[in-house]
């Protein structure tokens, strides 16, 4: 029984058939071409034949407060958590180590549950479980409650705060819904990307229910109405859940929290995250449709995404999951690219949730450019611009993919692109609000006075190849977006003169680009020097660069879909025709495929656009 100072458990409010939702089906990794669609096989027969340890990576859901975020395994195990933020130190890394730490609550002996999914219109996990005796229900969250100043450790805030803030606390809840479960909870923290064991300590005031693990830097502290014992680095706790019982658990990295001490208090918090999640969805609009579900669910992803304390947006949660099985291209995206929270404010635009982009246009204005005035192409989560790449040797990677880095060698690379990615964010932005912050006008005039220095210099292209520096398409058509967006901009801005010698520029670049950039067949190709294909192209009618009529845009985007076709979907580029300083192969690119649904729906394929998407 829990100590008697605490609260006595009640029923709680939650209520949960006992009917499971039909278990989803793992569709593992996409196969690629020659040996490497063998080897995507061989790993995903392993996987089923239980010889390896790692869970598919679709099959791995996702958590998040807006200051960090959560993977968790099929079998109940947090196997990715970063502290005290998205690009943080792992303390749970079994992702990329099946010895860099886990976090398990989930019945014993038990790995596969009954079903799982998302609460609908939030980040809030339900796993339902079934063993030979019973069925269980457990709920995940990594919470976020009113806001509260009470943390010694709260991140700064650089964008004005709202009313919520992240509790720094993961909550796991369970319930026996009927017969009996024997639950298993299991955590290890390995601090340091797996380095450092943790070191437990019982809580002088509770030493049963709440334990304190260490690296020596950082603390953190599980609760519990489950008895507790330290084996070596690990927690462990054991429990027979009789059918209407209900127990918790909660993970916290800030001092001297204030509990859950209790189950009602514990699902209070994951009912308070419900309502976060479900409140900021319904701030969007989304058609009556069937696939409104799918908008939703990219939705809270892309907002789970995001850091509250700047507005900076990830590109991922993660580091170093391969592209292809065992391969070498294992990046680390834990930062914000230009490029990809353009894409970003696309999409969120599109739904209607500006919240985001305001802070985002913040977090622009805030960021420290170069000497010259331009922005970098990515910027750490807290406008860091060092982002030095170092290799994680320790750590065996995804089903052995190696290297595992740390940091992005890329952030130093001239990637030209970057000036139209930050116009056509700030251009769409302006469009639904009529005005262009103070304080970004000398951001974006340096951003079009790059884009006008550099549209003729080659670079590293938008897929940041490590090969030679080329005359890369996409590269040459952001720079025209640029000066195009500019230009508009500033006849917004009441400033003619300007906007005339931008687009002066705007029409130079657009010229030598159909000049130079257009094969014999009247396709797009990758740069100046090559006639091969590169999916980035697919970007022309969806930039507004030609009409979509034009026959070099019908052309370049049936090309791609016929040439850079991998199973259905669409790769970046032909590996055996870019110089991207890499070897082996790697598999498609899944925005170059909602891009080809795009361009397909431009230039009037709708049914073959509404078949891929």
């Amino acid at each position: 029984m829990p100590p008697p100072r605490r609260k006595p458990q009640s029923a709680g409010r939650r209520t949960t058939s006992a009917t499971p939702p039909a278990p989803r089906a793992s569709t593992g990794r996409r196969s690629t071409r020659g040996q490497t669609a063998a080897s995507t096989v061989a790993a995903t027969q392993a996987r089923w034949n239980g010889s390896s340890p790692f869970p598919p990576i679709a099959e791995y859901a996702f958590l998040s407060d807006c200051h960090t975020g959560a993977l968790i395994a099929p079998d109940g195990s947090v196997e990715w958590l970063c502290l005290p933020r998205f690009d943080g130190e792992s303390v749970f890394g079994a992702l990329l180590d099946r010895s860099a730490g886990a976090f398990r609550l989930a019945p014993y002996g038990v790995d596969v549950p009954a079903g799982r999914r998302y609460i609908p219109g939030t980040n809030v996990l339900e796993t339902t479980w079934m063993t030979p005796t019973g069925w269980a229900v457990v709920h995940d969250a990594l919470t976020i409650g009113d806001w509260h100043s009470d943390h010694e450790a709260r991140q700064p805030y650089t964008r004005p705060p709202t009313d919520h803030d992240a509790d720094h606390m993961l909550v796991r809840t369970v319930e026996c819904l009927q017969g009996e479960v024997a639950l298993e909870l299991v955590c290890g923290p390995r601090f340091c990307y797996g380095r450092v064991p943790a070191r437990w300590t019982a809580s002088e005031e509770e030493p049963e229910y709440v334990l304190d693990a260490t690296d020596g830097t950082t603390t953190m502290r599980l609760m519990s109405d489950m008895r507790l014992g330290i084996e070596g680095a690990d927690a462990h706790a054991r429990h027979t859940l009789r059918e209407g019982e209900r127990r918790f658990c909660a993970l916290t990295w800030v001092p001297a929290p204030s509990g859950p001490w209790t189950w009602d208090e514990a699902d209070a918090h994951i009912t308070r995250t419900s309502h976060f999640w479900r409140e900021w969805l319904a701030a969007g609009s989304y058609p009556d449709h069937p696939w409104r579900a799918y908008l939703q669910r990219s939705a809270l992803v892309l907002k789970g995404l995001t850091y509250a304390p700047t507005g900076a947006m990830v590109a991922a949660l993660t580091t170093s999951l391969p592209e292809t099985p065992g391969g070498e291209r294992n990046w680390d995206y834990r930062y914000c690219w230009m490029r990809d929270a353009t894409f970003t404010l696309w999409g969120l635009h599109a739904l209607g949730l500006d919240w985001e982009a305001n802070d985002f246009m913040e977090y622009l204005a805030d960021l420290e450019r170069n000497k010259d005035g331009s922005l970098q192409i990515m910027y750490g989560i807290g406008g860091e611009r060092n982002l030095r790449e170092t290799t994680l040797r320790h750590l065996k990677g995804y089903e052995g993919a190696r290297p595992v880095r740390k940091g992005n060698g890329a952030y130093n690379q001239r990637q030209n692109d970057v000036f139209g990615a930050v116009l056509d964010s700030v251009y769409l932005h302006t469009k639904r609000h009529d005005h262009i912050p103070d304080r970004l006008w000398p951001v974006l005039t340096d951003q079009v006075e790059g884009a006008r220095r550099v549209w003729r210099k080659p670079d590293q292209g938008i897929w940041e190849a490590r090969g030679a520096p080329q005359h890369y398409v996409s590269s040459k058509l952001m720079c025209w977006v640029a000066l195009d967006r500019g230009a508009r901009l500033a006849e917004l801005r009441g400033e003619p003169e300007l906007a005339r010698r931008w687009q002066e520029v705007a029409d130079e670049v657009h010229a030598d680009i159909l000049k130079r950039g257009v094969d014999k067949r009247g396709v797009f190709v990758q740069h100046y020097d090559t006639d091969a294909l590169d999916a980035s192209n697919l970007l022309v009618p969806l930039v507004r660069f030609l009409p979509a009529d034009d026959e070099r845009v019908r052309a370049t985007v049936l090309a791609i879909a016929d040439e850079l076709n991998d199973h259905g979907l669409v790769l970046r580029y032909r590996v055996d025709e870019t110089d991207d300083g890499l070897h082996g192969e790697e598999g498609t690119f899944l925005i170059c495929s909602f891009w080809m649904v795009s361009a397909l729906s431009e230039i009037g394929e709708r049914d073959r656009a509404r078949e891929l998407c």
